[in-house]
């Protein structure tokens, strides 16, 4: 589409009661990143309440009209995703506009490949909008959503504002209220009374532990105590609390095992373990509202009444078959229905059976089939191919979930997030102690697979060729990989963690791994950038195969203030708990290498970091090396497990110290001034 055209969703596709709208952009350096929000405005163009307003803070409408989605990875940086039921509407709002903001000063104009597309209720792209003139603004309105008469059209919009997030929403009607430091405040004093309110109303002392940091703010429609008078949108962004430490035991001594809700213990193969992981899965998803609404919003479910079932018999020819679970979800008299197909323990998907179940599921009308194992799905790289009858008027989408997006999901609501009430967040952690489990087979991503090691023993005794199909079979372990450690590193940390591509607009994924492919054939190295969130740089991880080595390193940019021995003073001080092995090396400007050398050596004379010929120091480069594990699997000596904790090490004992220490942009948006 062009900027100021128009048209009917329903020329498009005949299943748009639901749409997805992506808003994507890359950026040179991997860091730019923007917040996406939504207005439902009526015929006066403007919001009728506050609560029209939907953003960070104030994902998803109660009618589950509108929900925020969250990020996904793309080939060239990373996509927002927004799901919209256009079935609920309210009668009296006339349109929606979706619109996107930047913070701490930037502007579109610093990203790249700055685009909107839209998707139906079967994930079938249906348009694409490219924004190629955003450049000094920092908050855009990409297109907007409107009704003539019973249909629903769209129109590209692309209009900037220059002030920001707070400007667009007050240019609408909404009310902003960016008092950090009292949003701050308020909101803890909050969570404490709720916390204390729902121990004195049980006649119990508040519980220790995990479950004091879980509850989440009471939402309209909750039961409960008085309320408070509403206040008004804050674009400033909450304050992640991390959970207590739990409170000390009560057992004997340490062999006494604590009881769990979901044993496994009796799992004796790998049919006892599917059917266990679905049936748990599947439970938690329908008695944790927040839970099930996250792992099913991104595949066109509804906001509504969730039922699972497990071993439900459908007719199928001469022979019923037995999907291992069905999600319902119910709302406003309709149904959205996916039949589920589980595998454990590193077990590959069968073509045959999920090209079954969507047969199934086309001829009874059933939206989507969701395949769930330990294999990381790549874009552009379907796990199983199926074929789509093209006549059939009712189409299907099939979708992949891996058991790590789950645990990660999991991990993100009762550590970080927090859910409705303590029973929910202690399901929540039976889960993922089932999950994380060794005899669950619930692992993820475990395997290099079969051309690892002829590919490594190619590249040790130089007979590995470019073109060979195995060198890309490891590059896309390798992609499956580092997806997998990002959800990992994202769910330990409470914050997004994407990996980083760095690729020119409209590249083939296909294309760029047969690049790579023939890369690793010439210089024997694996290479991955991840971006994390509120880090000062991006955290770069290699593996060299022919060193049988792993670096893990990260670039952080020199303060704008002060003096360079400062610098250097004040960088080994952050870095006392640091590994003495840690390699640091001074960044200065032109082609001339800087100094470098072991903390070691440099923690007693820090003047060392110091360029002789006066050159001007941009940055530092931190980095790890170790030794990487031999096998293919997951065993002790596993690459895939020292890859892990490579990455997490690093992480600990060394980004996390530098983050406190270098000038960057104000993370997470903590202050009124971080939304403009």
């Amino acid at each position: 589409m062009i900027k100021g055209s128009n048209v009917t969703l329903a020329a498009l596709s005949d299943n748009v009661g639901s749409v997805i709208v992506g808003l994507g952009w890359g950026s040179p350096t991997g860091e730019g990143d923007a917040d996406v929000s939504v207005l439902l405005l009526n015929a006066d163009g403007k919001v009728r309440s506050d609560g029209d307003f939907y953003f960070y803070n104030n994902p998803v409408a109660a009618d589950g009209s509108v929900q925020l989605l969250g990020k996904t990875p793309t080939a060239d940086g990373n996509e927002d995703r927004i799901s919209f039921d256009l079935t609920v509407v309210p009668d009296d709002v006339d349109r929606m506009v979706v619109a996107a903001s930047r913070y701490e000063g930037a502007r579109f104009g610093e990203l790249e490949h700055v685009r909107l597309s839209l998707a139906d209720g079967a994930g079938e792209n249906l348009l694409r909008f490219v924004i190629e003139d955003a450049d000094s603004v920092s908050a855009v309105i990409f297109g907007e959503l409107y009704r003539r008469g019973e249909e629903w059209k769209f129109r590209a919009v692309g209009q900037g504002y220059d002030t920001g997030l707070v400007g667009l929403a007050t240019d609408f009607g909404v009310d902003i209220e960016d008092d950090a430091a009292a949003v701050e405040a308020q909101d803890d004093s909050a969570d404490d009374e709720r916390t204390d309110a729902a121990a004195a109303a049980a006649d119990e002392p508040v519980p220790q532990g995990t479950l004091r940091a879980v509850p989440s703010p009471r939402r309209p429609g909750d039961e409960g105590g008085p309320r408070k008078a509403a206040t008004r949108p804050r674009t400033a962004k909450k304050k992640v609390t991390l959970p207590k430490e739990a409170g000390r035991t009560l057992a004997e001594n340490e062999s006494w095992k604590a009881a769990r809700l979901f044993p496994v213990s009796a799992l004796k193969s790998d049919r006892d373990r599917e059917m266990r992981a679905t049936s748990v899965l599947l439970a938690v998803m329908a008695q944790v509202p927040e839970f099930g609404r996250r792992l099913t919003a991104a595949f066109g479910a509804p906001a509504g009444r969730m039922e699972t079932f497990t071993e439900v018999s459908l007719p199928h020819g001469d022979t019923p078959r037995r999907p291992d679970g069905v999600i319902r979800v119910e709302r406003a008299g309709k149904l959205w229905t996916a039949l589920v197909e589980t595998k454990t323990n590193g077990n590959a998907l069968k073509s045959d059976q999920v090209q079954a179940y969507m047969d199934i599921a086309a001829r009874r009308g059933y939206e989507a089939v969701i395949t769930l194992s330990n294999d990381v799905a790549l874009e552009g790289s379907p796990l199983v191919d199926v074929k789509i009858d093209g006549r059939r008027k009712h189409k299907v989408a099939l979708r992949h979930l891996s058991w790590a997006e789950v645990a990660h999901q999991a991990q993100m609501l009762i550590r970080h997030e927090g859910v409705g009430n303590g029973a929910h967040a202690w399901l929540l952690q039976e889960l993922l102690h089932y999950l994380q489990h060794e005899n669950s087979g619930c692992h993820g991503f475990q395997n290099m697979g079969r051309a690892w090691v002829p590919v490594r023993n190619g590249i040790d005794d130089e007979t590995l060729c470019q073109g060979d199909p195995r060198a890309l079979e490891v590059v896309e372990s390798w992609e499956r990989l580092i997806r997998q450690v990002c959800l990992g590193l994202g769910g330990e940390l409470g914050q997004k963690v994407l990996p980083v591509q760095r690729v020119k607009r409209g590249t083939d994924p296909g294309e760029l791994r047969s690049r790579l492919a023939d890369q690793l054939c010439l210089d024997g190295k694996l290479q991955a950038e991840l971006r994390i969130e509120g880090t000062p740089g991006i955290l770069a991880v290699g593996a060299d195969l022919r060193t049988g080595r792993l670096r893990t390193s990260i670039e952080v940019p020199a303060p704008e203030q002060g003096y360079p021995l400062s610098w250097a003073k004040r960088l080994v001080r952050r870095l006392a708990e640091a590994p003495a092995d840690l390699h640091i090396e001074t960044l200065v400007e032109g082609e001339s290498a800087g100094p470098r050398g072991t903390l070691e050596r440099l923690r007693p004379e820090p003047a060392d970091m110091l360029p002789r010929d006066g050159a001007r120091i941009t940055g530092f480069r931190l980095s790890l090396l170790k030794g990487m594990g031999s096998s293919r699997g997951n065993a002790e000596s596993g690459f895939i497990r020292s890859v892990d904790h490579a990455v997490l090490r690093f992480y600990t004992t060394v980004v996390a110290h530098v983050d406190r220490v270098t000038p960057r942009r104000t993370p997470a948006k903590e202050g009124a001034a971080a939304t403009g």
